[in-house]
């Protein structure tokens, strides 16, 4: 056979062997990509708070600094008194804000803002365990001197605890979907193959600020919480 002819075999022989190669790397690589089915999980639980959180307390005016603060200082005493008094334990109360600033009168036109006293302020927040306590803390801190009730925010002491709950549920519920995609298909639903937990609890808002009024009892309603867990999970298929 004449070189060029052996040479042509070769070649020819050389193309069908790199195309079953091609061939056999796709598939290779198809077998290789795990066939899944990713859904999302959602799962709630409703709790009540076993706890509240009371922010408030004193601003007064003077002419001078130092009579602004020794005012607020003796209303605020009687306010701290009023919580002890209350069973509010000493570590359950702490100062969150105090400050003491001048007061300027509104500017006139082509004029300078007039210094006409000094405002202090004073912050407080105090944990209250008994619930059903809240509205008549409220009340007793308002007949102490307290000129605002800043919010109240109800709380949760085991809030993880709750929500390892709902992720159970979000499993579960995530579970549910992929054997209803599977059974659609009429395919197999294999194992878990990954889980990724997205961020879906959000901590219940505070009530909206107290007026300062004592003419009736405070009503104050402590309800209950949803917390919520979101998961995106995904399935293999069963060969």
């Amino acid at each position: 056979m004449a070189a060029w002819r052996l040479m042509a075999v070769f070649a020819i022989c050389a193309v069908e062997l790199s195309g079953l190669m091609a061939v056999a790397r796709a598939e290779e690589l198809k077998s290789a990509q795990p066939a899944r089915i990713v859904v999302t999980g959602e799962g709630s639980v409703r709790t009540p708070p076993d706890y509240a959180v009371i922010s408030g307390g004193v601003t007064i005016r003077a002419k001078t600094a130092k009579e602004a603060a020794a005012a607020d200082a003796k209303l605020m005493a009687a306010v701290v008194a009023a919580l002890r008094d209350a069973g509010i334990a000493q570590e359950d109360i702490q100062t969150s804000r105090y400050s003491v600033a001048p007061v300027y009168a509104a500017p006139q036109q082509n004029t300078e803002a007039k210094l006409t006293g000094f405002s202090a302020s004073n912050r407080i927040s105090a944990k209250v365990s008994d619930i059903d306590n809240v509205g008549d803390i409220i009340d007793r801190l308002i007949g102490a001197g307290a000129t605002d009730i800043g919010g109240v925010h109800f709380m949760h002491s085991d809030i993880s605890k709750t929500l390892d709950e709902a992720r159970q549920a979000a499993v579960a519920d995530a579970r549910r979907k992929a054997q209803v995609y599977a059974e659609a298909a009429g395919i197999r639903l294999g194992n878990v193959i990954w889980i990724t937990e997205d961020p879906a609890y959000t901590p219940p808002y505070p009530m909206a600020a107290a007026r300062v009024s004592a003419a009736a009892p405070t009503p104050i309603a402590a309800g209950e919480d949803t917390l919520r867990a979101q998961i995106t999970v995904g399935f293999d298929i069963a060969q």
